[in-house]
């Protein structure tokens, strides 16, 4: 085939690949939808988005939603919030929702709210609808050292000018907490905090814990109240058992301090029984110097044997008549 045969189909290539090129670097259906729906948005505006690494549909559908509920918002405002990071759909549908309320909440606003991190879609939804946040049972002790235990529903409404460095719903149970416990603390008796628990809850809602948090407190109620354990009583008791450990230790040190005052004792007992034999082993010797010196005569020494043997004798017949009088017992 010659050159200029071929021409047209070689035309007809390039033409299709240009088509396919165009339409798949700018969203060309894109445009028609937003012409349809009344939104005037140029080609070269779709490609600056191209070029921007910027999702044409990210930007375009919000706008198209935006236009149709009637909010005034261009494209350069939804195409730097997504450059941002933020989720432009969940900003677009939170505008919607609060213009629906008739809550004022403008585009700058709801975008911080989302760069900041919270769901600003959900935030308008609480704001229409409130949100109920149930705390876990939360112990306190009355006066009288007796446990009682309350959860509370706490009724919350998103307060959306607050948003944005408002404390999240961990603040608002830990504030309801400490409020029950300092009511039940100061209750002079768990039976009254029995007979009337809604004290609880005008107590801890008139303290206002709802400042500097992202909630406003629209109520606070009861749901469960119990009684736990005596404390006071555990306490006395855990006292009076130290106690007793005390004073079982310090009869212990006296007893040991008897102890060692008796073995000394018994020692001195045989230290002066050895100082005894050792002065009876001294007599004999006396006698035997006394004999060789002439102080004592033979006469005087066989004297001084009967004594001993008069004496071991009566010490023979003492100890059998106290043996006679044991038995007879």
């Amino acid at each position: 085939m010659e050159i200029q045969e071929l021409m047209p189909i070689i035309l007809i290539g390039i033409i299709l690949i240009a088509v396919a090129v165009l339409f798949t670097f700018i969203p060309v259906m894109l445009w028609v939808s937003a012409l349809a729906a009344g939104v005037r948005v140029s080609i070269f505006t779709l490609i600056g988005m191209r070029l921007r690494r910027v999702v044409p549909a990210r930007v375009i559908n919000p706008l198209i939603k935006a236009h149709k509920a009637g909010l005034d918002i261009d494209t350069n405002q939804l195409e730097s919030h997504y450059l941002a990071g933020g989720n432009v759909d969940r900003v677009v549908n939170a505008l919607i929702a609060a213009q629906r309320a008739n809550i004022e909440l403008g585009f700058e606003r709801a975008a911080a709210i989302d760069l900041a991190g919270r769901d600003v879609l959900e935030a308008v939804q609480m704001s229409v609808n409130p949100k109920v946040i149930e705390t876990p049972f939360i112990a306190g002790i009355s006066m009288d050292g007796i446990e009682v235990k309350a959860k509370a529903r706490i009724t919350v409404r998103a307060n959306i000018d607050r948003l944005v460095g408002g404390a999240g719903e961990e603040t608002i149970i830990a504030r309801v907490g400490e409020g029950i416990v300092s009511t039940i603390g100061s209750s002079t008796s768990h039976s009254k905090v029995l007979e009337n628990p809604d004290s609880i809850s005008h107590n801890v809602l008139s303290k206002g814990l709802d400042a500097g948090t992202a909630f406003e407190i629209l109520s606070i109620d009861i749901a469960d109240i119990d009684i736990g354990k005596n404390i006071g009583a555990m306490l006395q008791t855990d006292q009076a058992e130290a106690d007793k450990h005390i004073a079982q230790a310090k009869a212990e040190e006296r007893r040991a301090m008897a102890v060692a005052q008796e073995q000394e004792m018994v020692a001195k007992v045989q230290e002066m029984r050895a100082k005894v034999v050792e002065a009876e082993a001294d007599v004999p010797l006396a006698l035997a110097e006394a004999l060789r010196s002439g102080n004592m005569g033979v006469m005087d020494y066989m004297n001084y044997k009967n004594i001993n043997a008069d004496t071991d004798m009566r010490d023979s017949i003492g100890k059998a008549t106290k043996n006679e009088h044991e038995d007879e017992e």
